[in-house]
């Protein structure tokens, strides 16, 4: 993957660079303000661009809005001290891949880089309440909408009570890419075990029984 960085704060901005590189991912390069990410982009290619939203010359919105406006392919995701619930819902309206805040740990933030790349959107849990004003159904629609096709047959395993060996035989897969799965389903729906998983499965109709019906 290609990372694009627009950051205003350099030790930040440095450490992050640091981090994505030494895990594998290919810093295009980085930009202390919105204009020259702005003129990065067509010359750096990136697949995703880590935008900061309070940047010293435009904000990071009007930024984002151009950069999609000038190459829509590419996936623009906010990570930024900022957390203001109708930010973060501009931004997911506006075409953002995502929203998070700048304590993301690093796994976290390259599953989002992941996610984004792969045109999924990823939000945190207290940033999804928010950006949904508080209503419960609609923070579960949005993080449920993080979930790719796989995770969630996968969920609906867990939810049956399944484990890995069962699970990959079920779906045809290795036990390391259902764990990977479960991993990134735990993060996604900011759950701690894979009991908490499926009972939020359960919970909210996520995941359907055998015979068609959708659980409640």
């Amino acid at each position: 993957m290609r990372v694009l960085i627009v950051e205003d704060q350099v030790l930040f901005a440095e450490a992050m660079e640091v981090a994505l590189r030494n895990r594998g991912v290919e810093v295009v390069g980085v930009a202390p303000n919105g204009e020259e990410g702005l003129a990065l982009l067509p010359t750096s290619d990136p697949d995703v661009v880590l935008l900061d939203m309070g940047l010293p010359d435009r904000s990071g919105m009007a930024i984002g809005r151009a950069m999609l406006e000038l190459r829509p392919d590419v996936k623009v995701l906010a990570l930024t001290a900022l957390r203001d619930g109708r930010v973060a819902r501009e931004a997911l309206r506006a075409g953002f891949s995502g929203y998070l805040t700048k304590d993301t740990d690093v796994e976290r933030l390259l599953r989002a880089i992941e996610s984004a790349s792969s045109g999924e959107v990823t939000i945190s849990k207290s940033m999804a309440r928010q950006a949904a004003g508080g209503r419960s159904g609609d923070v579960v629609s949005l993080m449920v909408s993080q979930l790719t096709d796989r995770e969630r047959d996968v969920l609906g395993l867990l939810a049956e009570g399944a484990d890995s060996p069962a699970i990959a035989e079920r779906l045809r897969i290795s036990k390391n890419t259902v764990r990977t799965h479960v991993q990134s389903i735990l993060a996604k729906l900011n759950v701690h075990s894979r009991l908490e998983a499926a009972a939020f499965a359960v919970r909210h109709g996520v995941v359907t029984t055998g015979d068609g019906r959708r659980r409640t």
